[in-house]
């Protein structure tokens, strides 16, 4: 039997409701991108309109996004996002969508990338960059 919590599916975000790490978005078909990367969306234009903040360079990476997690093997294939605001839909389907209306509040997410929020973060944006953790893990390329 399945441990995995389930979460009731609404019929706003139907194929969002299904992921909670990017192993869940791996397992739909191509064809159903289109449809999660549109709810998607919507999840970040109705989580900002409660919270406010910079959401312009996420809305401009949503499909980026969907297709980087589709096809790289994350967290062990890094993501590095050029700045914070762009890693917001990352955040959604990175295990943090039920904390995605707390992003820039007191004592909810972070506005940026941070490596103690998720192990998807491979380093905090909005500071220095540690360049050691670019280097290969285990063999692997960043």
């Amino acid at each position: 039997m399945d441990s995995k919590p389930t979460r009731p599916i609404s019929n706003r975000t139907p194929l969002l409701d299904q992921i909670d790490v990017p192993a869940d978005l791996r397992r739909l078909s191509e064809e159903d991108l289109r449809q999660l990367a549109d709810e998607l969306r919507r999840e970040l234009i109705d989580a900002v309109s409660i919270t406010g903040g910079h959401f312009g360079a996420s809305l401009g990476v949503v499909e980026l996004t969907v297709a980087l997690h589709y096809v790289f093997d994350t967290p062990h294939d890094r993501l590095i996002w050029d700045v914070g605001h762009q890693a917001y839909p990352h955040k959604i389907l990175t295990g943090r969508r039920d904390r995605i209306r707390t992003i820039r509040q007191g004592g909810g997410l972070s506005g940026f990338t941070k490596r103690s929020e998720s192990e998807y973060d491979p380093f905090g944006a909005g500071a220095r960059v540690d360049l050691d953790l670019l280097r290969p893990r285990h063999g692997r390329r960043p």
